[in-house]
């Protein structure tokens, strides 16, 4: 006589969990891999043309470094924005905390209407590529380090990997 269906249903929900349990854990482990180590991000807009492109490009974004303090001048950085905290930024990183940061006030106009601040402590200065296009430290001042997302380690293009 054969294995009764109670035996039938409980061996089926036991392998059934044991399927469901590796998916949970995988889909843990890619959370969490997203959040704190590694991610792709799509990367669009005006603002860092011509280092990226106006339809977007695909970058590989390192989630350590700035928890770690290794964010440097000339990095390429995710930032969560502050004028809208939904929305995370790509910006070039120009300056860090006691640089003295002078710019343009409205960059199209001619003259010396410059402004010069130094970058206050536990802050970043980050600016776009295109000048003219971009909303960035000019616009709302110096950034809290906290709102640093990433940093841009590599871009996917024609699928290959290469250096912003």
């Amino acid at each position: 006589m054969g294995p009764s269906n109670f035996q039938l249903w409980r061996s089926f929900a036991k392998e059934a969990m044991g399927a469901s349990m590796l998916v949970v854990i995988f889909f843990c482990f890619l959370q969490v891999t997203r959040t704190h180590i590694f991610n792709v991000a799509s990367v669009s807009g005006p603002s860092m043309l011509p280092t990226f492109s106006l339809s977007g490009d695909i970058v590989l974004v390192d989630r350590i470094s700035p928890r770690l303090g290794k964010i440097v001048r000339g990095d390429i950085v995710l930032v969560r924005s502050p004028e809208n905290p939904r929305k995370v930024i790509t910006k070039c990183l120009i300056g860090i905390e006691g640089d003295r940061m002078t710019f343009a006030i409205d960059p199209r106009s001619i003259g010396d209407n410059c402004k010069t601040v130094i970058v206050p402590k536990g802050h970043v200065w980050v600016q776009g590529d295109n000048v003219y296009e971009s909303r960035n430290s000019h616009t709302y001042g110096a950034i809290p380090y906290a709102l640093l997302q990433g940093r841009v380690f590599g871009r996917v293009s024609h699928g290959l990997i290469t250096l912003p």
